[in-house]
C-alpha cells in the first residue's frame, strides 16, 4: 500500500494557490497558480497523486483533511455525472474540469481515503500543507516555485500505520476477487472518528454526506468483528455482486 497525504492552499481564497502530495522528503510534488481556490488546490493535489502513481498497481491510501474532496470523489461524482455535472439543486458543479480529470484518473485504480484533521501535527498532512503553502507564497512573491522531486519510488510496498492518525477507512483483509483465507475466522476492525463541530463541514447542498457527525465529543471508537470463513466468503461474494469492495459493502450496512 502507498500512503500519501494531499493538501491544498490558497492565500486569500481565492488568491495565489498551491497543491502538494507527500510520501516522504524524497518523494513529493507540488504546483499551483497565481490565482485559485483552496478547493482547487485540494482536488488537484489528489489528481496529481493519482497521475504520479498511474504506473503502479499498489493500493493508494490518501490522507486528506478536505471532506469536500473525499465526498466529491467517493460519493457525489457519480451522481453529478448522471445529471450532466449539475448538483441536486440544478446548479453547475464547481471545479468541473478538475473533477472530470479525476474521474478519468481513478478509473481502474485501487484506492481509499483517510480523513485527517488538519493543523494538529499529523506528520504527512503537515508536510503536504507546508509545501502547498510554499507554492502559494512563491506565486504571491513571484519567486521560484518549489515543485519537488516527483515520484521517485519503484513499486515499493508500504504498510499502513498501526492505529493511524484518524480516518474513516474500514480495513478488510481481502478485496473482491481475492482468495478467501483458510483460517476459521477473520477479524475485521474499524476505527471511526465521530468528532462533530471541529469539522466545519457542509455537504455542498447534497442530500447526505459520506460521514455523519452527530456526536459533539471528539472520540475514537474501534469496532471489532469476528467472521467465520463462511461469513467472510459471503461478504466478499455480496460485495463482488454489488460491484463493491468488502470495505464499501460493510460501510453500506452500517
Amino acid at each position: 500500500m502507498i500512503i500519501a497525504a494531499a493538501d491544498g492552499s490558497a492565500l486569500g481564497n481565492p488568491g495565489p494557490a498551491g497543491w502538494a502530495w507527500y510520501v516522504d522528503d524524497e518523494c513529493w510534488a507540488a504546483g499551483g497558480w497565481p490565482h485559485g481556490t483552496n478547493n482547487q488546490g485540494e482536488l488537484t493535489a489528489v489528481l496529481e497523486l493519482f497521475r504520479a502513481t498511474a504506473h503502479l498497481d499498489d493500493e493508494l491510501l490518501i490522507q486528506c483533511d478536505s471532506q469536500y474532496v473525499i465526498n466529491a470523489v467517493t460519493k457525489w461524482m457519480a451522481g453529478w455525472k448522471r445529471k450532466g455535472w449539475r448538483k441536486a439543486d440544478g446548479q453547475p458543479v464547481m471545479n468541473r474540469e478538475i473533477l472530470e480529470q479525476l474521474d478519468e484518473a481513478i478509473r481502474g485504480r485501487r484506492y481509499r481515503f483517510e480523513w485527517v484533521r488538519g493543523h494538529v501535527g499529523h506528520e504527512l498532512n503537515e508536510a503536504a500543507d507546508l509545501r502547498a503553502r510554499a507554492v502559494a507564497t512563491a506565486f504571491q512573491r513571484k519567486t521560484e516555485v518549489p515543485s519537488g522531486p516527483g515520484w521517485t519510488r519503484a513499486c515499493e510496498q508500504t504498510d499502513p500505520p498501526a492505529g493511524g492518525h484518524g480516518g474513516h477507512g474500514i480495513t478488510v483483509p481481502d478485496a473482491p476477487g481475492a482468495p478467501v483465507p483458510a483460517e476459521s475466522a477473520v477479524r475485521v476492525e474499524a476505527s471511526v472518528d465521530v468528532d462533530a463541530g471541529a469539522a466545519g463541514f457542509a455537504p455542498d447542498d447534497e442530500d447526505d454526506a459520506l460521514f455523519s457527525f452527530q456526536d459533539p465529543v471528539a472520540e475514537w471508537r474501534t469496532l471489532s468483528l469476528e467472521l467465520t470463513t463462511e461469513e467472510h466468503t459471503r461478504l466478499v461474494e455480496r460485495a463482488r455482486a454489488a460491484g463493491l469492495t468488502p470495505e464499501e459493502m460493510l460501510r453500506s450496512l452500517i
